[in-house]
């Protein structure tokens, strides 16, 4: 069964840093694109960063210039590191991934708590 396991969540004060991890397991099939979404109270989900296997990445207009996804993938793990935080920020971040044998298949992790407070 896949898992995908967040980490790294966290309270910050605004202009710091916190860095994001998710791991994924549970398959051997490859892994495909990647990403970072986050929900902040009475919002909808929204896409933060995604990112395919050969390391493209793509962001939402808010986070650009802050926010740097990254992934391993020999360890299977896909990173976001996240600076210059603003109390905009504050959301549950979910991690997401999709493998190349079933690319129309979405995998969620269970969500990891961001705070910033000003």
């Amino acid at each position: 069964q896949v898992q995908l396991v967040e980490s790294g969540g966290g309270l910050v004060q605004a202009g710091g840093s916190l860095r994001l991890s998710c791991a994924a397991s549970g398959s051997a099939f490859r892994l495909g694109d990647m990403g970072w979404y986050r929900q902040a109270p009475g919002k909808q989900r929204e896409l933060v960063a995604t990112i395919t296997t050969g390391g493209s990445a793509n962001y939402a207009d808010s986070v650009k210039g802050r926010f740097t996804i990254s992934r391993d993938n020999a360890k299977r793990t896909v990173y976001l590191q996240m600076n210059s935080l603003k109390p905009e920020d504050t959301a549950v971040y979910y991690c997401n991934a999709r493998y190349t044998v079933s690319p129309r298949v979405s995998y969620w992790g269970q969500g990891t708590q961001v705070t910033v407070s000003s």
